[in-house]
């Protein structure tokens, strides 16, 4: 019998701050990332227009976060995660899980030094827990990774898992998160079916970013699966975007633009998806389910439920599992 392999898997997401005291760092790491807001010749400005936006928006950002418990949840929510995977990996392999935020703690290095504390590994799996590829997100996260962790001699092979979009797997467990809210509607199919998802500037999508094509393939396939499996699905969606930042153009139509329209066209119940988050932050708990929900009363709407994301679902953590799996043997 073979000996079971150890195997590293880095988790990488966003991040978030962890009290009201480190938005403000929060945010100035975000804004001196060069793959989110893309400065082209005038990128040696950066550190003095991060270090000024920073200082500027860190109040309101604050002010928001007080509205959700005074800190970002997603540093729990992804430790669980990690645990669940690990959990769900164990009969085929020894999982040391470690997790790289990319503006908060923990931070890349921190993951790193997990690593090595695991001691020898026969192999290092990258999993950015973001289902669609983004150069603002997954290729952020992987440049980072090679800045710190580099190409030491003697490492494991390491491999990387750059998308799940389209898992099947995953699909289903968004239909199963849809599903579970539709339940509280009265006659789901005639409701309208919100998707949204993290905005990008179009400088970005102009250069060949992958993501919106592979959040419209995400949102196809849902419904498809879902037309097909959930009594009562609704006849009707659409998508649009989110978290724009900046005077820059951005991906379109906006979240809260589009709440208005439908509620003055006359609609009256609607299902918000986010689409693109596998754990609640900011994001979803205060922009979909506090500013997006104060839109939808202003316009009218009666009935305004979000779905919840994807999370430490057991059908999400076996997707990630099954990436894995397939990863390490292939």
């Amino acid at each position: 019998m073979a000996a079971r392999k150890k195997i590293g898997i880095v988790l990488f997401q966003l991040g978030g701050p962890d009290s009201l005291e480190t938005v403000q760092p929060f945010l100035l790491n975000l804004f001196l990332d060069p793959d989110i807001i893309p400065l082209g010749p005038l990128n040696f400005l950066r550190g003095l227009l991060a270090r000024l936006i920073a200082a500027r928006r860190w109040k309101p950002v604050a002010g928001r976060y007080a509205q959700i418990g005074r800190r970002s949840p997603i540093r729990q929510l992804t430790e669980r995660q990690g645990a669940a995977l690990a959990a769900a990996l164990s009969p085929q392999m020894d999982a040391v899980i470690a997790i790289a935020m990319r503006y908060w703690h923990p931070l890349t290095e921190e993951a790193v030094e997990t690593l090595r504390r695991a001691g020898p590994l026969d192999e290092i799996v990258l999993l950015p827990l973001y289902p669609h590829y983004s150069y603002a997100t997954t290729l952020s996260s992987l440049k980072e990774w090679r800045r710190v962790y580099g190409n030491p001699s003697g490492a494991p092979p390491e491999k990387t898992i750059e998308h799940f979009y389209s898992h099947p797997l995953y699909i289903q467990a968004v239909v199963e998160r849809i599903g579970s809210v539709l339940r509280q509607f009265a006659d789901s199919s005639r409701i309208q079916l919100v998707f949204s998802a993290h905005g990008l500037p179009m400088s970005l999508v102009e250069d060949g970013d992958p993501y919106p094509e592979q959040v419209k393939e995400t949102v196809r396939l849902v419904c498809e699966r879902g037309s097909a499996k959930v009594p009562g699905w609704p006849r009707r969606h659409l998508l649009c975007f989110q978290s724009k930042v900046g005077p820059a153009k951005w991906l379109e139509p906006s979240l809260l633009h589009t709440i208005d329209r439908l509620g003055h066209e006359g609609e009256k119940e609607m299902l918000v998806v986010p689409i693109s988050f596998v754990t609640e932050h900011i994001e979803t708990l205060h922009e979909i389910n506090i500013e997006a929900r104060l839109e939808a009363q202003k316009a009218g709407i009666s009935t305004y439920r979000m779905m919840p994301a994807v999370g430490d679902s057991p059908v999400f953590i076996q997707a990630l599992a099954d990436l894995v799996r397939r990863t390490v043997e292939s």
